[in-house]
């Protein structure tokens, strides 16, 4: 490994600025709640919550929010404790509470909305384990609760493909590096169509920098809006809902997520999925 490389800010600040939008994340799941429910949600549950961004966030935002994080690898949630928990008063600490654990084994008090975001939970492959997890998750729900998941597809989602090129906006780290503008590519390595089973990777085209092959990888089954639903009514949710964006001129997501129950197989989209306690 070169010296430059050696001093590359940690790869952590690159992945929350490509992959993770936790504001638009937190403002579905409250929209929905509040048509279903006709109140505000106040407490969440991040699962698979890796640096907790979505979780510190939501008690950022409300002084009677509460949130709860798990995920199973310390050195990340100290990474998310060091830079996103830090930096929110001694009052919002009090209400952000973080479990290393395993989500099937987890436990917390019941929630008003549950999260498995960034297709987390693929890596859940088989069928039974996958009902396990979302009927662990039914249980930690208030009687009013919902649970939001998203996942991929479309026409290219279901090959191997390695051109998926978007330009991020630079930032600079609390300890005053400056990062420019950098490529994210997305790389399906591999796909399997008997089992749905799939290899990807993300890379990072990094100016000054140079390219920083298999940042993350992730070996997951790639599950289908058909199955998802399937699953969160057989866990005892009333009923599963998709919803789905449309395209800005340039054909680019445009963040605004309604309920679908028919929709155009387009070369890729993003969902969120939805289980109504």
């Amino acid at each position: 490994m070169s010296k430059k490389l050696k001093s590359l800010p940690d790869l952590h600040w690159f992945y929350e600025a490509s992959v993770q939008n936790v504001d638009n994340d937190l403002d579905v799941g409250t929209r929905i709640f509040k048509k279903h429910r006709k109140r505000k949600p106040l407490t969440v549950r991040e699962d698979f919550c890796g640096t907790a961004k979505l979780a510190a966030r939501w008690v950022e935002r409300n002084k009677s929010h509460e949130a709860w994080g798990i995920d199973f690898h310390q050195p990340t949630l100290d990474w998310g404790i060091k830079y996103n928990v830090s930096k929110l008063s001694d009052e919002q600490r009090e209400r952000l509470h973080l479990l290393c654990g395993d989500v099937l084994e987890a436990g917390t008090v019941p929630v008003d909305m549950a999260f498995a975001l960034n297709f987390s939970f693929c890596v859940f492959k088989e069928r039974a384990t996958l009902l396990r997890y979302f009927k662990r998750v039914y249980e930690a729900l208030n009687n009013d609760g919902l649970f939001l998941l998203d996942i991929y597809g479309g026409t290219e989602s279901v090959m191997a493909k390695s051109d998926d090129v978007r330009e991020i906006p630079g930032f600079k780290t609390p300890e005053g590096v400056k990062i420019s503008d950098f490529e994210y590519i997305w790389e399906q390595a591999e796909y399997n169509p008997i089992t749905h089973e799939t290899l990807c990777h993300i890379h990072f085209k990094i100016p000054g920098y140079g390219p920083i092959n298999k940042a993350f990888s992730y070996d997951w089954r790639l599950w289908t809006l058909p199955e998802l639903q399937e699953l969160l009514i057989e866990a005892c949710f009333s009923k599963a809902e998709v919803y789905l964006h449309d395209f800005n001129d340039d054909g680019e997501s445009d963040e605004i997520f309604r309920r679908r129950t028919t929709y155009e197989n387009v070369l890729g989209w993003v969902a969120y999925v939805v289980g109504i306690k």
